[in-house]
Protein backbone atom coordinates (compact mmCIF):
# COMPACT_ATOMS: atom_id res chain seq x y z
CA UNK A 1 0.00 0.00 0.00
CA UNK A 2 1.33 3.55 -1.09
CA UNK A 3 1.99 6.14 1.94
CA UNK A 4 -0.70 8.37 2.60
CA UNK A 5 0.25 11.95 2.36
CA UNK A 6 1.34 12.08 6.37
CA UNK A 7 3.54 9.49 6.06
CA UNK A 8 7.02 9.58 4.93
CA UNK A 9 9.91 6.39 4.66
CA UNK A 10 12.28 7.52 7.94
CA UNK A 11 15.28 7.18 5.44
CA UNK A 12 13.28 10.43 3.99
CA UNK A 13 13.96 12.41 6.66
CA UNK A 14 15.80 15.64 4.41
CA UNK A 15 13.71 18.51 2.76
CA UNK A 16 14.09 18.86 -0.68
CA UNK A 17 15.13 22.37 -1.77
CA UNK A 18 12.30 24.87 -3.39
CA UNK A 19 14.95 25.52 -6.52
CA UNK A 20 15.24 21.95 -6.83
CA UNK A 21 11.49 20.93 -6.50
CA UNK A 22 11.03 23.74 -9.32
CA UNK A 23 13.05 22.06 -12.09
CA UNK A 24 11.64 18.74 -11.41
CA UNK A 25 7.53 20.27 -11.56
CA UNK A 26 9.19 22.36 -14.82
CA UNK A 27 10.96 19.15 -16.60
CA UNK A 28 7.55 17.15 -16.00
CA UNK A 29 5.52 20.21 -17.38
CA UNK A 30 7.86 20.19 -19.75
CA UNK A 31 6.86 16.30 -20.64
CA UNK A 32 3.55 16.56 -20.22
CA UNK A 33 3.30 19.45 -23.11
CA UNK A 34 5.33 17.91 -24.82
CA UNK A 35 3.29 14.26 -25.12
CA UNK A 36 -0.15 16.59 -25.16
CA UNK A 37 1.40 19.06 -28.05
CA UNK A 38 4.21 17.09 -30.07
CA UNK A 39 4.86 20.62 -32.14
CA UNK A 40 6.08 21.89 -29.04
CA UNK A 41 9.01 19.67 -28.87
CA UNK A 42 9.92 20.45 -32.57
CA UNK A 43 9.47 24.34 -31.21
CA UNK A 44 12.21 23.42 -28.22
CA UNK A 45 14.85 21.77 -31.13
CA UNK A 46 13.99 24.97 -33.04
CA UNK A 47 14.68 27.33 -30.40
CA UNK A 48 17.53 25.31 -28.99
CA UNK A 49 19.38 25.21 -32.72
CA UNK A 50 19.17 29.09 -32.63
CA UNK A 51 20.64 29.59 -29.12
CA UNK A 52 23.78 27.05 -30.08
CA UNK A 53 24.32 28.93 -33.01
CA UNK A 54 24.80 32.51 -31.05
CA UNK A 55 26.46 30.99 -28.32
CA UNK A 56 29.15 30.00 -30.78
CA UNK A 57 29.34 32.91 -32.58
CA UNK A 58 31.95 35.44 -32.54
CA UNK A 59 30.59 38.14 -30.53
CA UNK A 60 32.41 38.95 -27.92
CA UNK A 61 31.77 37.09 -24.38
CA UNK A 62 31.04 40.54 -22.84
CA UNK A 63 28.96 41.25 -25.82
CA UNK A 64 27.03 38.39 -25.56
CA UNK A 65 26.44 38.91 -21.68
CA UNK A 66 25.45 42.50 -21.89
CA UNK A 67 22.82 41.23 -24.48
CA UNK A 68 21.31 38.31 -23.52
CA UNK A 69 22.59 37.99 -19.84
CA UNK A 70 23.95 34.90 -18.22
CA UNK A 71 23.58 33.03 -21.59
CA UNK A 72 26.99 30.98 -20.53
CA UNK A 73 24.97 28.90 -17.34
CA UNK A 74 21.80 25.86 -17.62
CA UNK A 75 19.08 28.82 -17.06
CA UNK A 76 18.75 29.18 -20.60
CA UNK A 77 18.33 25.74 -21.19
CA UNK A 78 15.56 24.74 -19.01
CA UNK A 79 14.32 28.52 -18.98
CA UNK A 80 10.29 28.20 -19.72
CA UNK A 81 7.47 30.10 -19.01
CA UNK A 82 3.68 29.09 -18.73
CA UNK A 83 0.28 30.53 -19.26
CA UNK A 84 -2.87 28.79 -17.09
CA UNK A 85 -6.04 30.44 -17.41
CA UNK A 86 -8.53 29.94 -13.96
CA UNK A 87 -11.85 30.42 -13.22
CA UNK A 88 -12.68 31.24 -10.15
CA UNK A 89 -11.14 32.66 -6.42
CA UNK A 90 -10.95 29.26 -4.89
CA UNK A 91 -8.73 28.49 -7.74
CA UNK A 92 -6.59 30.92 -7.64
CA UNK A 93 -6.14 30.53 -3.76
CA UNK A 94 -4.96 27.07 -4.13
CA UNK A 95 -2.91 27.29 -7.78
CA UNK A 96 -0.73 30.36 -4.86
CA UNK A 97 -0.25 27.62 -2.80
CA UNK A 98 0.76 24.73 -5.34
CA UNK A 99 3.08 27.75 -6.69
CA UNK A 100 4.78 28.73 -3.03
CA UNK A 101 5.78 25.13 -2.49
CA UNK A 102 8.19 25.44 -5.44
CA UNK A 103 9.38 29.12 -4.89
CA UNK A 104 6.97 30.93 -7.11
CA UNK A 105 5.24 34.19 -5.82
CA UNK A 106 2.66 36.82 -7.32
CA UNK A 107 4.83 39.82 -8.70
CA UNK A 108 2.80 42.39 -10.60
CA UNK A 109 -0.54 43.40 -11.93
CA UNK A 110 -1.67 43.26 -15.25
CA UNK A 111 -4.95 44.19 -16.24
CA UNK A 112 -6.16 42.73 -19.66
CA UNK A 113 -9.23 44.21 -19.98
CA UNK A 114 -8.39 47.08 -22.36
CA UNK A 115 -7.79 44.22 -24.64
CA UNK A 116 -10.86 42.95 -24.59
CA UNK A 117 -10.57 39.80 -22.12
CA UNK A 118 -12.85 39.54 -18.83
CA UNK A 119 -9.83 38.88 -17.01
CA UNK A 120 -6.77 40.09 -14.87
CA UNK A 121 -3.68 38.53 -14.49
CA UNK A 122 -0.12 38.15 -11.95
CA UNK A 123 2.89 36.59 -12.79
CA UNK A 124 4.36 33.53 -10.30
CA UNK A 125 7.43 34.02 -10.16
CA UNK A 126 10.85 33.60 -8.31
CA UNK A 127 12.28 36.60 -6.40
CA UNK A 128 15.95 36.63 -5.38
CA UNK A 129 18.91 36.23 -8.00
CA UNK A 130 19.74 33.11 -6.40
CA UNK A 131 16.64 31.72 -7.31
CA UNK A 132 16.30 32.90 -11.10
CA UNK A 133 20.19 31.83 -11.57
CA UNK A 134 19.24 28.14 -11.01
CA UNK A 135 15.93 28.04 -12.61
CA UNK A 136 13.63 31.09 -13.75
CA UNK A 137 10.16 29.40 -14.16
CA UNK A 138 7.34 31.55 -14.16
CA UNK A 139 3.53 31.26 -15.18
CA UNK A 140 1.44 33.86 -16.57
CA UNK A 141 -1.87 33.10 -14.48
CA UNK A 142 -5.15 34.98 -14.96
CA UNK A 143 -8.42 34.64 -13.93
CA UNK A 144 -12.05 35.15 -14.97
CA UNK A 145 -13.88 38.55 -13.90
CA UNK A 146 -17.65 38.04 -14.41
CA UNK A 147 -18.37 41.25 -13.84
CA UNK A 148 -16.76 41.62 -17.13
CA UNK A 149 -18.83 39.53 -19.25
CA UNK A 150 -21.51 41.77 -20.72
CA UNK A 151 -24.12 38.67 -21.52
CA UNK A 152 -26.04 38.23 -18.38
CA UNK A 153 -26.80 34.50 -19.82
CA UNK A 154 -23.46 34.20 -20.35
CA UNK A 155 -21.91 35.37 -17.27
CA UNK A 156 -24.35 32.87 -15.47
CA UNK A 157 -23.64 29.73 -17.24
CA UNK A 158 -19.84 30.19 -17.35
CA UNK A 159 -20.24 30.33 -13.18
CA UNK A 160 -22.65 27.62 -12.91
CA UNK A 161 -20.06 25.33 -14.99
CA UNK A 162 -16.94 26.47 -12.88
CA UNK A 163 -19.20 25.77 -9.60
CA UNK A 164 -19.37 22.33 -10.59
CA UNK A 165 -15.98 21.53 -11.17
CA UNK A 166 -12.69 20.69 -8.77
CA UNK A 167 -9.59 20.87 -10.90
CA UNK A 168 -7.59 19.93 -7.53
CA UNK A 169 -7.16 15.79 -6.55
CA UNK A 170 -7.90 15.37 -3.26
CA UNK A 171 -4.34 13.70 -3.04
CA UNK A 172 -2.95 17.48 -3.95
CA UNK A 173 -4.81 19.31 -1.28
CA UNK A 174 -3.60 17.10 1.39
CA UNK A 175 -0.07 17.40 0.35
CA UNK A 176 -0.77 21.53 0.41
CA UNK A 177 -1.90 21.22 3.83
CA UNK A 178 1.06 19.01 4.71
CA UNK A 179 3.57 21.55 3.02
CA UNK A 180 1.67 24.56 5.04
CA UNK A 181 1.90 22.56 8.60
CA UNK A 182 5.78 21.41 7.37
CA UNK A 183 6.93 25.55 7.04
CA UNK A 184 6.65 25.28 3.19
CA UNK A 185 8.47 22.60 2.61
CA UNK A 186 8.17 18.66 1.43
CA UNK A 187 10.46 15.12 1.92
CA UNK A 188 11.59 13.96 -0.79
CA UNK A 189 8.61 11.14 -1.24
CA UNK A 190 6.46 13.47 -0.68
CA UNK A 191 7.55 16.14 -3.45
CA UNK A 192 7.63 13.28 -5.99
CA UNK A 193 4.15 12.92 -5.05
CA UNK A 194 3.52 16.44 -5.42
CA UNK A 195 4.60 16.79 -9.01
CA UNK A 196 2.32 13.67 -10.36
CA UNK A 197 -0.68 15.05 -8.55
CA UNK A 198 0.04 18.72 -9.45
CA UNK A 199 0.40 17.68 -13.25
CA UNK A 200 -2.99 16.76 -12.73
CA UNK A 201 -4.29 19.95 -12.58
CA UNK A 202 -2.68 21.41 -15.54
CA UNK A 203 -3.11 18.03 -17.79
CA UNK A 204 -5.09 18.41 -21.35
CA UNK A 205 -8.41 16.57 -21.14
CA UNK A 206 -10.21 14.97 -24.35
CA UNK A 207 -14.10 15.27 -22.76
CA UNK A 208 -15.43 18.63 -21.70
CA UNK A 209 -17.62 19.50 -18.97
CA UNK A 210 -20.13 21.17 -20.99
CA UNK A 211 -22.50 19.92 -23.80
CA UNK A 212 -21.48 21.62 -27.20
CA UNK A 213 -24.53 24.21 -27.16
CA UNK A 214 -22.91 25.67 -23.93
CA UNK A 215 -19.54 25.95 -25.29
CA UNK A 216 -20.46 27.52 -28.06
CA UNK A 217 -23.31 30.03 -25.92
CA UNK A 218 -19.65 31.42 -24.17
CA UNK A 219 -17.27 31.12 -27.06
CA UNK A 220 -19.46 33.22 -29.13
CA UNK A 221 -19.46 35.67 -25.78
CA UNK A 222 -15.86 35.75 -25.84
CA UNK A 223 -13.87 32.09 -26.69
CA UNK A 224 -11.73 32.49 -23.74
CA UNK A 225 -14.50 32.40 -21.80
CA UNK A 226 -15.20 28.59 -23.41
CA UNK A 227 -11.63 28.04 -22.67
CA UNK A 228 -11.75 28.89 -18.90
CA UNK A 229 -15.37 27.23 -18.09
CA UNK A 230 -15.41 24.35 -20.12
CA UNK A 231 -13.05 21.88 -19.45
CA UNK A 232 -12.19 19.51 -16.60
CA UNK A 233 -8.59 21.14 -16.08
CA UNK A 234 -6.83 24.33 -15.95
CA UNK A 235 -4.47 22.62 -19.02
CA UNK A 236 -1.65 24.26 -19.60
CA UNK A 237 -1.87 26.90 -22.40
CA UNK A 238 1.53 27.46 -23.82
CA UNK A 239 4.87 26.76 -22.18
CA UNK A 240 7.55 28.89 -23.73
CA UNK A 241 11.27 28.18 -24.11
CA UNK A 242 13.23 32.02 -24.64
CA UNK A 243 15.18 32.19 -27.43
CA UNK A 244 18.47 34.40 -28.15
CA UNK A 245 16.86 35.84 -31.56
CA UNK A 246 13.31 35.31 -32.02
CA UNK A 247 13.64 36.84 -35.74
CA UNK A 248 15.72 33.95 -36.95
CA UNK A 249 13.55 31.55 -34.55
CA UNK A 250 10.37 33.38 -35.91
CA UNK A 251 12.15 32.51 -39.75
CA UNK A 252 12.89 28.88 -38.82
CA UNK A 253 9.45 27.95 -37.71
CA UNK A 254 7.71 29.71 -40.88
CA UNK A 255 10.66 27.58 -42.78
CA UNK A 256 9.59 24.03 -41.17
CA UNK A 257 5.93 25.29 -42.37
CA UNK A 258 4.34 26.04 -38.78
CA UNK A 259 1.76 28.21 -38.92
CA UNK A 260 3.06 31.25 -37.43
CA UNK A 261 1.48 34.68 -35.79
CA UNK A 262 1.56 37.46 -38.14
CA UNK A 263 4.06 39.87 -36.26
CA UNK A 264 6.12 39.67 -33.44
CA UNK A 265 4.76 41.44 -30.05
CA UNK A 266 6.46 43.53 -27.93
CA UNK A 267 9.65 46.45 -28.93
CA UNK A 268 11.00 46.26 -32.33
CA UNK A 269 14.71 44.57 -32.69
CA UNK A 270 17.17 46.69 -31.56
CA UNK A 271 21.04 46.51 -30.81
CA UNK A 272 20.33 46.65 -26.89
CA UNK A 273 17.42 44.85 -26.47
CA UNK A 274 14.57 45.65 -23.64
CA UNK A 275 11.52 44.18 -22.12
CA UNK A 276 10.26 40.79 -24.08
CA UNK A 277 9.36 40.01 -27.66
CA UNK A 278 7.00 37.22 -28.38
CA UNK A 279 5.99 35.27 -31.13
CA UNK A 280 3.98 31.31 -31.33
CA UNK A 281 2.59 29.09 -33.66
CA UNK A 282 -0.95 29.55 -34.04
CA UNK A 283 -3.00 27.21 -32.04
CA UNK A 284 -3.94 23.61 -33.00
CA UNK A 285 -7.58 22.31 -33.31
CA UNK A 286 -7.96 19.55 -31.03
CA UNK A 287 -10.78 17.39 -30.96
CA UNK A 288 -13.13 16.89 -27.97
CA UNK A 289 -15.61 15.07 -26.80
CA UNK A 290 -18.99 17.46 -25.56
CA UNK A 291 -21.80 16.30 -23.14
CA UNK A 292 -24.91 15.68 -24.26
CA UNK A 293 -27.45 18.64 -23.91
CA UNK A 294 -30.42 16.25 -22.84
CA UNK A 295 -28.37 13.86 -21.66
CA UNK A 296 -25.42 14.91 -19.80
CA UNK A 297 -23.67 11.76 -19.19
CA UNK A 298 -20.49 9.87 -20.82
CA UNK A 299 -23.71 7.66 -22.88
CA UNK A 300 -24.63 10.60 -25.02
CA UNK A 301 -20.94 12.69 -26.57
CA UNK A 302 -20.61 14.72 -29.13
CA UNK A 303 -17.60 15.05 -31.20
CA UNK A 304 -16.70 19.12 -31.50
CA UNK A 305 -13.16 20.89 -31.45
CA UNK A 306 -11.67 23.41 -29.57
CA UNK A 307 -8.87 25.86 -30.16
CA UNK A 308 -6.41 26.94 -27.51
CA UNK A 309 -2.92 25.82 -27.22
CA UNK A 310 -0.67 27.22 -29.11
CA UNK A 311 3.70 27.17 -28.90
CA UNK A 312 5.17 30.56 -27.89
CA UNK A 313 8.60 31.51 -27.80
CA UNK A 314 10.44 34.57 -26.22
CA UNK A 315 13.31 36.46 -26.39
CA UNK A 316 14.20 38.93 -23.36
CA UNK A 317 15.72 41.80 -22.94
CA UNK A 318 16.84 44.05 -20.53
CA UNK A 319 14.43 44.95 -17.39
CA UNK A 320 13.48 48.63 -17.20
CA UNK A 321 12.98 51.12 -14.97
CA UNK A 322 9.34 53.63 -14.40
CA UNK A 323 11.17 56.05 -16.81
CA UNK A 324 11.81 53.64 -18.89
CA UNK A 325 8.44 51.80 -19.07
CA UNK A 326 7.14 55.09 -19.87
CA UNK A 327 9.29 56.21 -22.27
CA UNK A 328 7.64 52.40 -23.84
CA UNK A 329 4.23 52.89 -23.39
CA UNK A 330 4.47 56.45 -24.64
CA UNK A 331 6.22 55.09 -27.93
CA UNK A 332 3.86 52.75 -28.70
CA UNK A 333 0.62 54.91 -27.79
CA UNK A 334 2.30 57.13 -30.61
CA UNK A 335 2.81 54.45 -33.02
CA UNK A 336 -0.77 53.14 -32.50
CA UNK A 337 -2.42 56.81 -32.76
CA UNK A 338 -0.88 57.34 -35.87
CA UNK A 339 -1.73 53.84 -37.46
CA UNK A 340 -5.22 53.39 -39.49
CA UNK A 341 -7.97 51.42 -38.10
CA UNK A 342 -7.28 48.01 -39.26
CA UNK A 343 -3.07 48.33 -39.84
CA UNK A 344 -1.27 45.46 -41.50
CA UNK A 345 1.20 43.37 -39.33
CA UNK A 346 4.13 45.38 -41.95
CA UNK A 347 2.36 48.61 -41.45
CA UNK A 348 2.23 48.79 -38.08
CA UNK A 349 5.54 47.31 -37.27
CA UNK A 350 6.99 50.04 -39.71
CA UNK A 351 5.19 52.65 -37.45
CA UNK A 352 6.65 51.53 -34.33
CA UNK A 353 9.67 51.06 -35.62
CA UNK A 354 9.60 54.86 -36.50
CA UNK A 355 8.76 55.93 -32.91
CA UNK A 356 11.21 53.68 -31.24
CA UNK A 357 14.31 55.59 -32.97
CA UNK A 358 13.69 58.17 -30.18
CA UNK A 359 14.57 55.50 -27.92
CA UNK A 360 18.30 55.22 -26.88
CA UNK A 361 19.69 51.94 -28.59
CA UNK A 362 22.98 52.11 -26.42
CA UNK A 363 23.70 50.40 -23.18
CA UNK A 364 25.80 52.94 -21.64
CA UNK A 365 22.64 55.93 -22.54
CA UNK A 366 20.27 53.59 -21.10
CA UNK A 367 21.66 53.28 -17.81
CA UNK A 368 23.12 57.05 -17.70
CA UNK A 369 19.34 58.11 -18.38
CA UNK A 370 18.17 55.74 -15.96
CA UNK A 371 15.95 53.74 -18.19
CA UNK A 372 17.29 50.50 -17.49
CA UNK A 373 18.69 48.18 -14.03
CA UNK A 374 22.11 47.08 -13.77
CA UNK A 375 24.11 45.07 -12.39
CA UNK A 376 27.31 45.55 -11.42
CA UNK A 377 30.78 44.05 -11.25
CA UNK A 378 34.50 44.79 -9.98
CA UNK A 379 36.81 43.76 -12.66
CA UNK A 380 40.13 42.84 -11.88
CA UNK A 381 41.62 45.96 -12.88
CA UNK A 382 39.48 47.26 -9.74
CA UNK A 383 40.12 44.56 -7.30
CA UNK A 384 44.22 45.41 -8.32
CA UNK A 385 44.19 49.02 -8.38
CA UNK A 386 44.98 51.28 -5.10
CA UNK A 387 42.07 53.59 -5.03
CA UNK A 388 42.48 56.84 -2.88
CA UNK A 389 40.49 57.47 0.54
CA UNK A 390 37.22 59.08 -1.53
CA UNK A 391 34.08 58.95 -2.63
CA UNK A 392 34.10 58.04 -5.94
CA UNK A 393 31.11 58.50 -8.55
CA UNK A 394 29.78 55.12 -10.33
CA UNK A 395 29.98 56.33 -14.22
CA UNK A 396 33.74 57.52 -12.96
CA UNK A 397 34.49 53.84 -11.70
CA UNK A 398 32.85 52.56 -14.89
CA UNK A 399 34.66 54.74 -17.76
CA UNK A 400 38.22 53.25 -15.57
CA UNK A 401 37.42 50.01 -15.92
CA UNK A 402 37.42 49.36 -12.60
CA UNK A 403 33.39 48.72 -12.64
CA UNK A 404 31.65 46.61 -15.57
CA UNK A 405 27.80 47.18 -15.77
CA UNK A 406 25.25 44.69 -17.15
CA UNK A 407 21.55 45.28 -18.16
CA UNK A 408 19.50 43.20 -15.71
CA UNK A 409 17.10 40.87 -17.36
CA UNK A 410 13.37 41.63 -17.57
CA UNK A 411 11.68 38.82 -15.61
CA UNK A 412 8.19 40.22 -16.20
CA UNK A 413 5.15 40.27 -18.78
CA UNK A 414 3.56 43.02 -21.16
CA UNK A 415 -0.02 43.07 -20.49
CA UNK A 416 -0.55 43.94 -23.88
CA UNK A 417 2.04 41.82 -25.05
CA UNK A 418 0.38 39.06 -23.55
CA UNK A 419 -2.95 39.75 -25.24
CA UNK A 420 -1.87 40.08 -28.48
CA UNK A 421 -0.92 36.62 -28.60
CA UNK A 422 -3.73 35.38 -26.91
CA UNK A 423 -6.12 37.39 -29.64
CA UNK A 424 -4.51 35.57 -32.50
CA UNK A 425 -5.05 31.90 -31.28
CA UNK A 426 -8.69 32.59 -30.32
CA UNK A 427 -10.20 32.89 -33.95
CA UNK A 428 -11.29 35.38 -36.37
CA UNK A 429 -14.28 36.19 -33.77
CA UNK A 430 -12.24 37.90 -31.34
CA UNK A 431 -13.55 41.03 -29.93
CA UNK A 432 -12.28 44.61 -30.84
CA UNK A 433 -9.87 46.26 -28.30
CA UNK A 434 -11.46 48.42 -25.91
CA UNK A 435 -10.51 51.48 -24.96
CA UNK A 436 -11.55 52.20 -21.22
CA UNK A 437 -8.99 49.83 -18.43
CA UNK A 438 -11.01 48.10 -15.74
CA UNK A 439 -7.90 47.31 -13.55
CA UNK A 440 -8.88 45.77 -9.89
CA UNK A 441 -6.24 45.76 -8.19
CA UNK A 442 -7.17 45.62 -4.42
CA UNK A 443 -9.64 42.58 -5.87
CA UNK A 444 -6.49 40.05 -6.99
CA UNK A 445 -4.84 40.31 -3.74
CA UNK A 446 -7.85 40.23 -1.66
CA UNK A 447 -8.57 37.01 -4.06
CA UNK A 448 -4.72 35.38 -3.63
CA UNK A 449 -5.05 36.81 -0.11
CA UNK A 450 -1.39 37.84 0.04
CA UNK A 451 0.13 41.13 -1.01
CA UNK A 452 1.31 41.25 -5.16
CA UNK A 453 4.99 41.76 -5.38
CA UNK A 454 6.18 44.96 -7.07
CA UNK A 455 8.45 44.02 -9.93
CA UNK A 456 10.57 47.21 -9.75
CA UNK A 457 11.35 46.88 -6.08
CA UNK A 458 12.47 43.96 -6.51
CA UNK A 459 14.67 45.14 -9.43
CA UNK A 460 16.03 47.88 -7.67
CA UNK A 461 17.04 46.09 -4.77
CA UNK A 462 18.50 43.79 -6.82
CA UNK A 463 20.50 46.55 -8.00
CA UNK A 464 21.44 48.33 -4.95
CA UNK A 465 22.82 44.80 -3.42
CA UNK A 466 25.22 44.20 -6.76
CA UNK A 467 26.48 47.60 -6.36
CA UNK A 468 27.06 47.81 -2.51
CA UNK A 469 28.67 44.22 -2.95
CA UNK A 470 31.34 46.07 -5.41
CA UNK A 471 31.63 49.06 -2.74
CA UNK A 472 32.85 46.71 0.02
CA UNK A 473 35.24 44.44 -2.78
CA UNK A 474 36.67 47.85 -3.70
CA UNK A 475 36.70 49.44 0.21
CA UNK A 476 35.47 52.61 -1.45
CA UNK A 477 32.56 54.75 -1.06
CA UNK A 478 30.23 55.26 -4.21
CA UNK A 479 27.47 58.11 -5.16
CA UNK A 480 25.25 57.68 -8.11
Amino acid sequence: MAPSATESSPSETSWIDRDDLRTSFTLAMSAMYKAEVPLYGDLVRIVGDINQSTRGSALDPKVLAMRYGDVASSRLDIERHGAIRLGTPHELRTVRRIFALIGLYPVGYYDLSPAGLPMHATCFRPKTEMSLHKNPFRVFTSVLRPELIKDPRARDLALDLLSKRNIFSDELIDLLSLGDAQDGRLRPDQSRRFVAEAMKTFSWHGTAAASHEDYQCLKDEHPILADIACFRSSHINHLTPRTLCITSAQDLMKKEGLKVKDRIEGPPARSCPILLRQTSFLAIEEPIKFLGASDPSYEALVQGSHRARFGEIEERGAAVTPAGRRLYDELLNEATAASPEKPSPEEFDELVETAFKTYPDDWSELRKRELIYCTFEATSKGMDATLPDQRYHLDELLEQGLLNAFPMTYEDFLPLSAAGIFQSNLGSKSPARQTEACPDFAGMEDVLGVSLGDADEIYRAAQAESLAKCVSKLGIEVYV
